[in-house]
């Protein structure tokens, strides 16, 4: 296989990324996503996207670019991972019909965990924080580890903030294993399923030869399966939000019991991507927004008069206000 051409190719907020165009032994060409990473969590970026979309592909063929392989070189002194894919042209504004996209994420989501337990076999992440996916049982030990590695992540960033700090420890202590430890107790079970882990809108295309929509940037995990449409509340969602996607996929997968507490449940997992994205980006909105519904939840399943008040007025679940993000169009 002999190189023709590599270009840059897109946008990538943590990494830099390539389309690759290679003429292979046969004679044929062939393009190439490359992807490459230094730093913080580059090994678990390259190689998590690697063995995640390995997972989805074995799991639903052709719903996510076939990956090739991961490894790292030395560029002088750095240390580069990379991983290399096949390379698809996508169109990033285009919203897939929700009913056969929902029914594909049903699919992904009744791929179960090869063991019965929650967590991955290699690290991954979201953004390029990395995930602690160690194999558990609980449910609610699983989340814990990842609402813990995203609040070091973003303390790292901005600094310590008291009242913050005293709500994620009512969080861990008193509300996750309530809110989920319900889901099983009292008889009640989950089933570890196959989540992408970062599905929201800039990680969704479509092909522009085939017209199929394609998911890519996967950071997988063997989750319940809810936790996926965590980031669908958060502010910067800009279709996913609106009622046609989950009423279709709820034709495949209902709430889990308690269904009353799937409106909560689904609170508590947007802190995960609002907490990742406020440790990417210094002095985001991400953090109060986080901070605000965990007094919600707090005030709901662990009440601590310490604590400050829930503050409808910065509820997006109330206000309904979105901010805006460009698409991102691979050309």
């Amino acid at each position: 296989m002999s190189t023709d051409l590599s270009e840059s190719n897109g946008v990538s907020t943590w990494a830099k990324i390539a389309k690759v165009s290679v003429i292979l032994l046969d004679g044929s060409p062939k393009i190439y996503f490359l992807k490459c990473a230094t730093g913080q969590g580059a090994q678990a970026v390259t190689e998590g996207e690697y063995h995640s979309a390995f997972t989805i592909n074995e799991a639903l063929s052709r719903f996510i670019p076939k990956p090739v392989g991961w490894g790292k070189y030395h560029n002088g002194e750095s240390l580069v991972f990379f991983f290399l894919g096949d390379f698809h042209d996508m169109h990033l504004s285009i919203a897939p019909e929700p009913a056969n996209f929902m029914s594909k994420i049903a699919e992904l989501h009744q791929s179960t965990s090869p063991n019965g337990m929650f967590g991955f076999h290699v690290p991954t992440v979201c953004g390029k924080m990395e995930r602690t996916v160690t194999w558990e049982g609980s449910w609610a030990e699983s989340f814990t580890h990842q609402l813990k590695d995203v609040i070091k992540y973003d303390n790292e960033t901005n600094g310590p903030w008291p009242e913050y700090d005293a709500a994620c420890k009512q969080l861990i202590d008193m509300v996750i294993p309530t809110l989920l430890g319900a889901l099983q107790s009292d008889g009640r079970n989950i089933t570890p399923s196959l989540i992408h882990g970062d599905l929201w809108e800039n990680n969704v295309g479509t092909d522009v030869e085939t017209g199929e929509t394609v998911l890519f940037d996967p950071g997988c995990t063997y989750a319940h399966n809810e936790m996926e449409f965590g980031t669908w509340r958060c502010t910067w969602t800009c279709y996913f939000n609106t009622p046609a996607y989950m009423q279709m996929y709820q034709r495949h997968i209902k709430p889990s019991e308690p269904v009353e507490e799937w409106d909560d449940r689904n609170r508590l997992y947007s802190i995960h991507p609002y907490l990742n994205d406020s440790a990417g980006h210094a002095g985001s909105a991400s953090r109060e927004i986080a901070y605000n519904d965990m007094l919600y939840l707090c005030e709901k399943y662990g009440p601590l008069d310490s604590l400050e008040r829930y503050d409808p007025g910065q509820d997006i679940s109330v206000t309904g206000v979105h901010t805006s993000f460009v698409i991102k169009q691979l050309e």
